[in-house]
């Protein structure tokens, strides 16, 4: 039998966390990640997710924890769609803005 070093109870030897405080274990080794055989950045998630940011989310969620990068594809594929789609709109105000204020004063000039 072996002892938690954190709350001291008693645990059994293949213990990997404490069932009592939720302390891993000195000297347990955790349990290798499953291998994903067909993970590679995929360009289509990444053009999905540049085009569809929220769908490009939810595969990065969906494959984060089983296919990382593909997930990383489709998330920075969302991040960038949603980082132009933020400056195309700013871009468009202000020209919006400042076309309206060559209109108005135009027309006062009339």
């Amino acid at each position: 039998m072996k002892f938690c070093t954190k709350c001291g109870k008693e645990l059994v030897d293949e213990a990997v966390v404490c069932i009592h405080c939720g302390c891993a274990v000195a000297g347990a080794t955790p349990a290798p990640a499953p291998v994903v055989e067909n993970d590679a950045p995929n360009t289509g998630f990444a053009v999905l997710g540049f085009f569809f940011p929220l769908i490009g989310l939810i595969l990065y969620l969906l494959h984060m924890n089983t296919a990382p990068l593909k997930a990383k594809s489709a998330g920075k594929g969302a991040l960038a769609g949603v980082i132009t789609s933020v400056a195309v709109s700013i871009v468009l105000v202000i020209f919006y803005v400042v076309f309206i204020g060559v209109l108005v004063g135009s027309m006062a000039a009339i």
